[in-house]
């Protein structure tokens, strides 16, 4: 059965973006890139919330067709378009990104068949929201989470907070299969946790 991993920005204090939906915190070094390749080579399919869709579809397939972009991000953009993607949003009327389908609701029978599709894993960039939810229906197999050594501080505290980390009721009683930890040179550290 395929995987569903999340790879997931956060804050040293738990955060994934400012009460604004601001992520003006990150810092990425090559070695995040060629993380991101890691991800995208070990899965084939892409699950989305409404604003990491629009985020991305608005970015990658321009940055696939400009020959002005860098040689490696450019292959990693097609890459991302070539990949299916399943959005899930009830506000969004259309998915126009090539290769995506649209989902109405997290339909945890929908998620099992997607599952045990034949494939490569299921990767989930960012959608807290998504993340959220399907933690609760015991659905996530690896959280990949690169803490970014950054406090978002009182200021953004008014902010919900969007984190993939609040775990299904029964998880304290699990015991992680698999935990890694890599320190990368961007000032980051890249926790991977697999259940």
């Amino acid at each position: 059965m395929r995987k569903i991993l999340v790879t997931e920005w956060v804050s040293l204090d738990g955060f994934t973006a400012g009460a604004n939906g601001e992520m003006d915190w990150i810092t990425a070094g090559e070695d995040n890139g060629e993380y991101q390749n890691e991800v995208v080579t070990q899965a084939d399919t892409l699950l989305l919330g409404r604003t990491t869709y629009e985020s991305f579809a608005g970015a990658w397939p321009q940055r696939a067709k400009d020959p002005n972009t860098d040689p490696g991000e450019r292959a990693f953009a097609q890459r991302l378009c070539d990949m299916r993607k399943v959005v899930i949003s009830q506000s969004l009327p259309t998915v126009e990104w090539e290769n995506s389908t649209l989902l109405r609701e997290i339909d945890p029978a929908e998620i099992l068949k997607l599952k045990q599709e034949p494939g490569k894993d299921i990767a989930i960039y960012g959608s807290a929201s998504i993340v959220r939810a399907l933690t609760d229906l015991g659905l996530i197999d690896e959280y990949q989470l690169t803490v970014h050594l950054s406090v978002d501080g009182p200021s953004r505290r008014s902010g919900q907070w969007q984190g993939p980390l609040r775990r299904h009721p029964a998880a304290r009683e699990l015991e992680a299969d698999q935990e890694q930890s890599v320190a990368l040179r961007g000032g980051q550290a890249l926790l991977r946790v697999c259940w």
